[in-house]
C-alpha cells in the first residue's frame, strides 16, 4: 500500500502546476499578488483534499499509523520537490522560496504541505 501511495504522490505535482497556471493566467490579473497567493493556496488545499479523499476511498488505508507514514512521506517529497524545483528550475532564491511560508506577511502556503501531510490520516479517520 505504501508503494501505491508513493506513486499516487506524483499526480500532485500536476495538480500543483495546474493550480499555479490557472492562477497566473486568470485571476492574478485582477487581484494583488498576495491575494492571488492566498486564493491559490485555498484552491490547492481544496483540490488536494478532493484528490486524497478519492484516493483513500478507492484504496482504503488499513491503519492510522499507515496514514501517518504516508502523510509524512508525502510531506517530505513535497518539500524536496518544491524547494529543488523552485530553486534549480524556476531559479528562485532560497529566501524567496521561504517567503511563501511567512504567515506574519499573509503568506499562507504552509497550509498546503500541512494538509498534504494530515489529509491521509484525517480521511482514514473519517472513512
Amino acid at each position: 500500500m505504501i508503494l501505491l501511495y508513493l506513486l499516487a504522490w506524483f499526480p500532485m505535482i500536476v495538480i500543483a502546476i495546474v493550480n499555479a497556471t490557472v492562477r497566473e493566467t486568470t485571476y492574478s490579473k485582477f487581484v494583488t499578488e498576495l491575494q492571488a497567493h492566498q486564493i491559490s493556496t485555498l484552491t490547492a488545499v481544496i483540490v488536494f483534499a478532493a484528490y486524497i479523499w478519492g484516493l483513500t476511498s478507492l484504496f482504503p488505508l488499513t491503519s492510522s499509523f499507515q496514514a501517518l507514514i504516508i502523510g509524512c512521506l508525502w510531506l517530505v517529497l513535497t518539500m524536496i520537490f518544491e524547494f529543488s524545483f523552485g530553486h534549480y528550475f524556476a531559479q528562485q532564491s532560497w529566501t524567496k522560496l521561504l517567503q511563501d511560508y511567512n504567515l506574519l506577511a499573509g503568506r499562507v502556503w504552509i497550509f498546503v504541505p500541512i494538509c498534504i501531510a494530515v489529509f491521509p490520516w484525517l480521511f482514514y479517520t473519517l472513512h
